[in-house]
């Protein structure tokens, strides 16, 4: 484990503790409702005796969707705590979910050829180089097995909505692979008790577009789709958060196959 990921962990271990949304178990969830969540475009199939991996995804919120999807379910995270939530969601749902802590960018405890899916939850910008991880998810995955990659748009990445200046929000960092530093690196969460917590933030880092649709075409992946998630609200205050969506999506997910023999 590097400096990156040491750093990282931490930070992720704090904030979980305290209680992030991103680590508070889904504990409401049917079959019906978890396709809702995490298959909206309804383009991953039928996942039913499918194997699995969310990776970087701990928190008890994917692993079991797909464990109620009828998945065969692995969750790889950096996090202890996160992968306590999704033993702790497990066990509310019956459901029997493998853990592994570990780095995302190292699977290397998994054998060839593992899965048919690959679930990465907003995860990747947390690593500087993203074709270590394509590489990774390349070599695991079975032919024609699917990767769906959620990450920040690195067109917006490191643009703040309370940057509104009456007109529109700044572009002023260079449009480059490499780390993003923000003027207060502390996350504000709300914890379980009910009191606001700020936390140093985890260390991320921009990749462009280029450089993530190149990494995953080297790496033998075809993209079957990609999203841009932005604001559906009517009229949204300029300045807030659902204001900044409607203009630049914060996000964009890409949905992927991979064919071994499609490797450059």
């Amino acid at each position: 484990m590097d400096e990156i990921a040491r750093f990282n962990k931490e930070r992720w271990e704090e904030l979980a503790q305290a209680g992030v949304e991103y680590s508070r178990p889904f504990l409401e969830l049917d079959e019906s409702t978890a396709q809702k969540v995490f298959n909206p475009q309804d383009k991953l199939g039928d996942v039913t005796g499918k194997d699995v991996l969310c990776l970087a995804a701990g928190g008890g919120q994917q692993s079991v969707a797909f464990g109620l999807m009828g998945a065969n379910v692995t969750v790889l995270d950096l996090s202890e705590t996160q992968l306590q939530r999704d033993n702790e969601a497990a066990f509310h749902y019956g459901l029997n979910i493998e853990t592994h802590q570990g780095d995302m960018r190292d699977l290397s405890r998994f054998e060839p050829n593992s899965f048919d899916l690959v679930w990465q939850a907003h995860s990747i910008n947390f690593v500087p180089e993203v074709g270590e991880v394509f590489q990774q998810v390349a070599r695991v995955l079975r032919d024609g097995g699917g990767y769906r990659l959620h990450c920040t748009n690195p067109f917006t990445h490191s643009i703040l909505d309370e940057k509104w200046n009456g007109e529109g929000y700044l572009l002023k960092d260079a449009y480059a692979d490499g780390e993003i530093t923000y003027p207060d690196a502390h996350w504000d969460v709300e914890g379980y008790d009910g009191q606001n917590h700020r936390i140093v933030g985890p260390r991320e880092f921009r990749h462009t577009l280029g450089t993530l649709v190149n990494g995953l075409i080297e790496n033998g992946f075809t993209i079957d789709g990609l999203w841009e998630h932005t604001s559906n609200v009517a009229n949204p205050v300029p300045g807030s958060w659902d204001h900044f969506k409607s203009i630049a999506a914060p996000w964009i997910t890409f949905l992927s196959t991979h064919r071994s023999e499609d490797v450059h």
